[in-house]
């Protein structure tokens, strides 16, 4: 966060912390945030890229704040929420947004790899949910967005760790909208296809899925949160694999292997592979 922990000169509409908003989908998220009225704190291990996305929304008006935050560290997200209230004595809006990817084929995943798939795809989230939550209940308002992976409905070949941690947290979120019915916390899990961030750079992918802008991303998670919505999934399409794979997996199978849906690489390292939505 700035050391400038001053008050704001007037009270923004709403307060949003979005993690893993460095560039890909958690910038994207920031800007539509940020144009839709709120104050949004910036969370991200690189702070170099989180202060030039500050500067250009402040040009624009917004008020943002930015966090150096490693999502896999309970405390320095602790810390990012206590800032945040310190500055504007609320938070309406969290987005655990972080993750990292990790591109292996099936059979030579290794324990390290899901470790280190759980580590910010899961507990990362987990983290910022713990952090946020007993604030969000205190004010008995606000809305938890957690950001998994249409992987975590349809595994892909290559993506079996990534697929796991992105499932794990689909649930937990399950889990946790249930729990919280009633207590006016809104909680909204996403589930994005492939996306045209740096963490899919060098992914080569078919049209029929082909990479949509982080943009679009961005605008699902604002009409799920005015909506109200419990699961999105974007692109629409998506969902034509998913009742495919509901009636039949081998069918969903089929669908992955004919429309080549698992993608390839184009890196000498072919289908070995990890980034980072830091």
């Amino acid at each position: 966060m700035p050391n400038d922990l001053d008050p704001p000169a007037a009270a923004p509409r709403a307060v949003a912390l979005v993690t893993g908003a460095s560039s890909g989908i958690g910038a994207a998220i920031a800007r539509a945030l940020a144009a839709d009225g709120c104050a949004v704190v910036l969370a991200a291990r690189r702070t170099d890229q989180l202060e030039h996305l500050a500067a250009e929304l402040r040009a624009r008006g917004a008020e943002v704040a930015v966090a150096a935050c490693d999502v896999t560290d309970a405390a320095a997200v602790d810390g990012a929420v206590r800032d945040t209230l310190a500055r504007w004595g609320r938070l309406d809006v969290v987005v655990a947004n972080a993750g990292s990817y990790l591109r292996r084929p099936a059979d030579r995943i290794t324990r390290a790899d899901f470790e280190s798939a759980f580590a910010v795809n899961f507990w990362g989230a987990f983290h910022v949910v713990q952090a946020a939550l007993p604030h969000l209940l205190a004010r008995g308002a606000g809305h938890l967005v957690l950001m998994t992976s249409f992987d975590a409905r349809k595994a892909l070949p290559h993506d079996g760790a990534y697929a796991a941690a992105k499932a794990a947290l689909a649930s937990y979120a399950g889990a946790l909208r249930q729990t919280l019915r009633g207590r006016g916390v809104h909680v909204c899990t996403l589930f994005p296809g492939r996306v045209d961030t740096p963490m899919c750079d060098g992914l080569e992918v078919p049209a029929i899925s082909a990479k949509i802008p982080a943009d679009r991303v961005a605008r699902a998670v604002l009409r799920a949160i005015r909506g109200r919505r419990a699961e999105v999934i974007v692109p629409w399409h998506c969902r034509l694999l998913l009742w495919a794979d509901t009636l039949s997996p081998r069918l969903g199978d089929w669908f992955v292997r004919v429309l080549g849906l698992d993608g390839r690489e184009r890196s000498p390292a072919d289908g070995d592979r990890t980034k980072l939505r830091p």
